[in-house]
């Protein structure tokens, strides 16, 4: 998704990007006396951006608001045909979930799944071999004076 936005950004193309969690949160704050930024205009600039990324879909905490959210920015940009991209762990197997049903419309949607361990823990183990290779070799240098 970011390979997609990078390349996207270097064509002179405007992108929204939004870890959906952050985005949600982001957007509840547009309504506290100390926000700057207009809610009307934040979720418009979102709904009508010419590629919208939407990072971690369903890792976000459920409300009816935060669903209504998400059900009409994905509706609006499903029925304008507006390029977006969704990660998520998965989508719900409810047929009932009107989100769900747009994301598995194969008129609009290509899924992609990619199957693959989650590159931050390939991260952790790297780092902890390569913490265990230092403490070895210090210690290793150590008895060997």
């Amino acid at each position: 998704a970011v390979a997609i936005v990078r390349e996207r950004l270097e064509a002179g193309e405007s992108v929204a990007f939004a870890f959906v969690p952050a985005l949600l949160d982001h957007l509840r704050f547009t309504f506290t006396p100390d926000s700057t930024v207009n809610y009307d205009q934040l979720f418009e600039w979102i709904r009508q951006v010419p590629l919208l990324v939407l990072d971690d879909l369903g890792a976000q905490r459920t409300s009816p608001w935060a669903e209504e959210k998400l059900y009409q920015l994905i509706v609006h940009r499903h029925n304008a045909r507006l390029a977006t991209v969704i990660t998520t762990r998965g989508l719900s197997a409810d047929s009932n979930d009107p989100i769900s049903s747009r994301l598995k419309d194969p008129s609009l949607v290509s899924v992609l799944a990619i199957d693959v361990p989650d590159y931050r823990d390939q991260e952790i183990q790297r780092r902890s071999s390569t913490h265990a290779e230092k403490s070895t070799y210090g210690r290793d240098r150590r008895i060997s004076r």
